[in-house]
């Protein structure tokens, strides 16, 4: 999330997060994991869209756009034509944390060590992209490498997102702990953190409220981290004001 905002590739993101309801739909289709699915397409996404990115911008929005729509359009269609399997759309689509067997909490595990330890093992080569991306490829660093690993990276993070917020809902849980916590510090490593308990907190309280009120999990959870944003900035402007 913090690499996503310092950076400012949310719509990539969003582009990522959106081809994997078309991964997800082939894998049902073909019998498979849809978690396995949903991450190859993720990966490929990513690829494609770092790859545009890198070799031509006039072109990055649109092909951002036909990712993200046909993505989508296509997971609709696996999933309809899916013989003898009752999907639910709407859980992929704004996704359920409390109907996600134990396995696939393990497979979310193992996704998030993976994203800890190449984060851990790269940090100051995905700092270094996200800043001062020419510098550092005057330096020597593969700038071009390292900014598709933190694509993959991203692409990762939303398979494990959409699990537990959905698909329409991921860019929200991505992006705005970290625009809060940027707003209270200004190095990136303690945007990280906070924006890592940010991220906890507003999880574990949604959750609590979700299951006491009878409401969607996801959807409680983004209204309150989307509520806390605005009154942070709406709070932040209106200080400016009166000073």
């Amino acid at each position: 999330g913090p690499f996503v905002v310092v950076r400012r590739i949310g719509y990539i993101a969003g582009g990522i997060s959106h081809t994997v309801l078309g991964g997800m739909g082939i894998a049902l289709f073909l019998g498979g994991s849809p978690l396995v699915g949903a991450l190859v397409a993720a990966l490929i996404a990513a690829v494609v869209i770092g790859l545009v990115t890198l070799r031509s911008r006039t072109n990055e929005d649109l092909v951002i756009s036909a990712l993200w729509s046909g993505g989508m359009a296509l997971g609709v269609l696996f999933i309809a034509r899916t013989p003898g399997y009752n999907v639910n759309l709407m859980s992929y689509l704004f996704g359920n944390i409390l109907m996600i067997p134990r396995e696939g909490l393990y497979q979310i595990a193992l996704l998030d060590l993976v994203i800890v330890g190449t984060v851990g093992a790269c940090y100051k080569y995905f700092v270094a992209v996200c800043f001062d991306e020419e510098f550092a490829r005057l330096r020597g660093v593969p700038t071009d490498f390292f900014y598709l690993l933190l694509l993959g990276m991203v692409a990762i993070t939303c398979v494990i997102l959409v699990q537990i917020v959905g698909l329409i809902l991921v860019i929200a849980l991505l992006t705005l702990p970290a625009a809060i916590a940027r707003g209270f510090v200004a190095s990136l490593d303690r945007i990280v953190y906070l924006a890592v308990g940010i991220g906890c907190v507003v999880s574990s309280v949604g959750l609590a409220v979700a299951y006491q009120a009878d409401l969607p999990a996801g959807a409680t959870i983004i209204l309150l981290v989307t509520s806390l944003f605005l009154l942070l900035s709406g709070g932040r402007k209106l200080l400016r004001t009166f000073r």
